[in-house]
């Protein structure tokens, strides 16, 4: 049973609990390599062709115009398929109170009927919001798990959560 660890994540300039800092590795992609290390999954960032600004300011202004048009960024790269994967665990940030707009890019590139998703996500304080719901509207026929949500600026000590979670 292969898996996959989907996701998407944003370094340069984050909020963290009330300040702004610059962090080289975004909170999601840590979180994605200490779930794929656990699980031994095979890792895909999901990325947009022109990334958000890296001011944090303007990438929540770029993101909240991304939601409120219903765009769908358009990726660097997708997988060649996503067959082999029975389950693909997907990773993202909260954006505006829902998932990063290419994250839907991604969800609605591939037929997800018979795969498992677990859905995972780093945030200041929202928690998952209504993504897990969202996730079940867009990759129709998936089983959509209960998902993981890890305060962002507390991922770094976050590995018996995950554990429990997995």
């Amino acid at each position: 049973m292969a898996k996959l660890v989907a996701y998407f994540s944003r370094a340069d300039e984050n909020y963290f609990g009330g300040e702004m800092r610059y962090i080289k590795i975004g909170n999601t992609e840590k979180l994605a390599n200490m779930i794929a290390d656990i699980t031994g999954a095979d890792l895909f960032k999901i990325e947009q062709k022109v990334p958000y600004s890296a001011d944090y300011r303007t990438c929540v202004a770029e993101s909240k115009r991304d939601l409120q048009s219903n765009a769908r960024p358009e990726l660097k790269e997708l997988p060649a398929s996503i067959r082999e994967y029975d389950e693909i665990y997907l990773g993202y940030p909260i954006y505006c109170g829902t998932m990063p707009m290419a994250v839907y890019t991604f969800l609605e590139s591939f037929d997800f009927a018979g795969k498992t998703i677990h859905p995972f996500c780093t945030h200041e304080g929202s928690g998952l919001t209504s993504t897990e719901s969202d996730i079940r509207k867009t990759a129709k026929g998936a089983v959509v798990t209960k998902g993981l949500a890890v305060i962002g600026s507390t991922v770094e000590s976050s590995k018996s959560k995950v554990e429990s979670w997995l």
